[in-house]
Formats: C-alpha cells, sequence, structure tokens
C-alpha cells in the first residue's frame, strides 16, 4: 500500500473508506466529533485523532501524498483569514495552510453545490477565491460539479469536488451512468436495486440499524397517502397540519414529504432523512421513512459498517455528510493515474 493520505473533516470516513479500497494508506486524520472519530476507529483505521483542527500544531501532520476532505465553505473571505468572523471562515484557511505545510502532490476537496454561486461579504465569489489561492499555493486545478449517480451511486448527490496536482492537469473520470442507459452508458442505479433486497424493517437481526422508524400516527397517515414520486400535494387537504397547508398555498419545496420512486435513484440523502418533511424521505412501497441502513445503502455504505455512536442524531450526521464511498473509490482510482 502506498500513497500515503491525510484526511481532514474525516467525519464517519465516507472519503477515506473509498480511498483505503483504492489502496491508498491513511497516515493522519482528524475530525471534531467524538462519535464520529469512534466510528471511523471502528470502521477505517486507527490514525484518527478527536479534536479542534484550528487548535492543533499543524507541525504535527506527517508528510503525504495526498490530502483528503473538504471544510465548510460558506463564510471563506477572499480579504484573508484576518477578516474571517465565521469559525467556518477560519477553517477554510486552516485547510489551506495544512496543504502548504504538509505540500501534497495532490489534493481532493469536496463541497456542497452552493459554493458554485456563494459569494462573500465584499461579493467576491467564493469558488473562484479557493482556485486562485491553490493555484497560487503551486497546484493546478480542476473543478467540476459531480453527480454521484453518474458513477453508480443510487442518489441524486450533486457535489463540488475540486483537485488540485503539483504535476499534470487531472481530468475527471468519463461517467458510467445516466438516466436512461443509452451512449453506452448504464442506467442509474434504482433505489430498489439498492435497497430492495432488505428484509422488512425491525423484522431480522441479520441487518443491524434496519430497526423500523418511530414515527406519530399523523405522519404514519400522511404517508399512506402519498404515491410513488409524489409529494405533500398527495396528502388529504383535511391532514391537520399548518405546514402542509402552507406548502400547499405558497408551494416549492418539491421533496417535502416526497416518497421516492422505486426505478430511479433517490434524491439526496441529507442528516435529516429521518423526518418525512424535510426532502424525499418516504420509502417508494412502505408507508414510513427510510431506515438508517436503507439511507447507509444509498450512500453506498457497506453492511458490514457500524456504528460505535449511540445517538440516533449522530448517527445520521455521519450518514447524510458523508462523500459516498462508492463515488470516493471512482475518484480515488482515477487519481491513482497522476500519483504514480
Amino acid at each position: 500500500m502506498n500513497n500515503k493520505t491525510v484526511s481532514l473533516f474525516s467525519g464517519g470516513g465516507g472519503l477515506d473508506l473509498g480511498f483505503k479500497q483504492a489502496g491508498y494508506d491513511i497516515v493522519w486524520a482528524i475530525d471534531n466529533n467524538q462519535d464520529a472519530v469512534n466510528t471511523y476507529k471502528h470502521n477505517v483505521g486507527h490514525e484518527i485523532m478527536c479534536g479542534d483542527i484550528t487548535a492543533i500544531d499543524i507541525n504535527d501532520i506527517p508528510k503525504a501524498d495526498i490530502v483528503i476532505g473538504g471544510p465548510p465553505c460558506q463564510s471563506f473571505s477572499l480579504a484573508g483569514k484576518r477578516q474571517c468572523d465565521d469559525e467556518r471562515g477560519r477553517l477554510v484557511w486552516r485547510y489551506l495552510e495544512i496543504i502548504r505545510r504538509v505540500s501534497p502532490k495532490a489534493f481532493l476537496f469536496e463541497n456542497v453545490v452552493g459554493l458554485v454561486s456563494a459569494k462573500d461579504k465584499q461579493g467576491n465569489k467564493i469558488l473562484d477565491g479557493l482556485l486562485k489561492t491553490f493555484e497560487e499555493a503551486g497546484y493546478h486545478v480542476s473543478w467540476q460539479l459531480v453527480n454521484a449517480a453518474d458513477y453508480g451511486v443510487p442518489q441524486l448527490r450533486k457535489r463540488v469536488i475540486i483537485v488540485g496536482l503539483k504535476n499534470g492537469q487531472f481530468e475527471f473520470p468519463v461517467t458510467t451512468h445516466n438516466d436512461g442507459g443509452t451512449d453506452g452508458k448504464k442506467r442509474y442505479v434504482s433505489v430498489e436495486e439498492a435497497i430492495g433486497d432488505l428484509p422488512m424493517a425491525g423484522t431480522s437481526g441479520r441487518i443491524s440499524e434496519h430497526d423500523y422508524p418511530t414515527m406519530s400516527k399523523l405522519d404514519q397517515y400522511i404517508c399512506s397517502h402519498v404515491k410513488p414520486g409524489g409529494n405533500y400535494m398527495d396528502i388529504p387537504d383535511e391532514v391537520p397540519s399548518v405546514r402542509i397547508k402552507r406548502l400547499k398555498r405558497d408551494g416549492g419545496h418539491t421533496t417535502c414529504y416526497g416518497r421516492m420512486l422505486p426505478n430511479k435513484p433517490a434524491y439526496t440523502i441529507n442528516t435529516y432523512f429521518n423526518r418525512p418533511n424535510v426532502g424525499c424521505n418516504i420509502h417508494y412501497k412502505h408507508d414510513r421513512i427510510i431506515t438508517l441502513r436503507e439511507a447507509m445503502r444509498l450512500q453506498t455504505f457497506p453492511d458490514s459498517y457500524e456504528f460505535v455512536s449511540k445517538s440516533k442524531q449522530g448517527k445520521n450526521l455521519i450518514v447524510g455528510n458523508a462523500v459516498p464511498p462508492h463515488l470516493a473509490f471512482v475518484l480515488a482510482t482515477k487519481l491513482k493515474e497522476y500519483l504514480s
């Protein structure tokens, strides 16, 4: 195993799992969430520490061939770290400091779609500033808005991926899937393909994290009226919900109280997939929200992945914030071509 890797903002290790499966050697990792760190140690490796990335001595970080991860970017300021009045902005500058200190051959930076249009307080585009700063650090930079479904993940999850190389210009891997299975590509992996073989929720101990979700009787009633591919517009007007009445009146939020389609990928799995009113989280066939294991399948976590956290929301955060391990594997495999 080679390609020594440093992982920042590692969470439960979705990105790291993919890199490890592709043969990379994770030599150091960090996250500030103890539940995530404990879970990472159980599933990925013991190279991770729990700590505040802004408080550690970056001289203690080992040299590596590649740095992976992505800090929150909402408050990045092109004016520099002295004008960052938000913790998230300081995290971005810390990431850049670590890149300069470790001086890897390459880095992979992952972030949310909003980075494409986000601006700082001076009206400057944050993405442009990031790219320029990485270039000033000595890297040839490529970026792309990547849809995980295009690479075989059963989920329409779009994320910004930035790859920097000291030598060469990274070309993103050719997509392997599309909606219709045309142009020599495979059809998108569907929700049913991903989770249809699981036993009934709560009926088998063979699969962990597959308990029947806790739901109110009102939410169960609501779910029973939403058809596959439907949303809150399917819910009867007499349902005593101010939120639903407001949604019907004002429109928008088309995935709210959404039910998955069996023959299509899921929408983005976020950290609130345990709630029917936040995203398209209703099972395509059963009148319930998806289980934690089903969310993990849609994120391409292996069934062998186990949580150390006892907190339900702690588990949801790990899953919803993760880079799908399969997408990470695809990107890591392509990146290997430039590191040999």
